[in-house]
């Protein structure tokens, strides 16, 4: 393991994303797991939350075996959050 973060921004980052339920735009600190669309309630996930999936040094810091595991899961929650916004916007277009 490497001695501290090497790829830590000093500074949290603000992103933007489109909600998917009513186009507004929200805006996601990267220290944020999650925020509530101002206009429609809708909860956004920041899919960046772990420095694993973005970070240049994440293998060298956790580990390749530890690395592989983190970027499963990662990808298993994109993927139910996907399914998810998915189900929300039929049932929306049901109603």
């Amino acid at each position: 393991m490497l001695e501290g973060c090497q790829g830590k921004p000093r500074t949290p980052t603000i992103h933007e994303k489109i909600c998917p339920n009513c186009g507004n735009v929200i805006e996601l600190f990267s220290i944020d797991t999650q925020v509530a669309c101002d206009v429609c309630g809708f909860v956004a996930y920041n899919d960046t939350l772990s420095c694993v999936q973005w970070c240049e040094y994440a293998r060298k810091c956790v580990g390749d075996e530890m690395y592989e595991k983190m970027m499963e899961i990662a990808a298993r929650q994109k993927q139910q959050a996907e399914e998810e916004r998915r189900r929300k916007l039929e049932e929306k277009h049901a109603s």
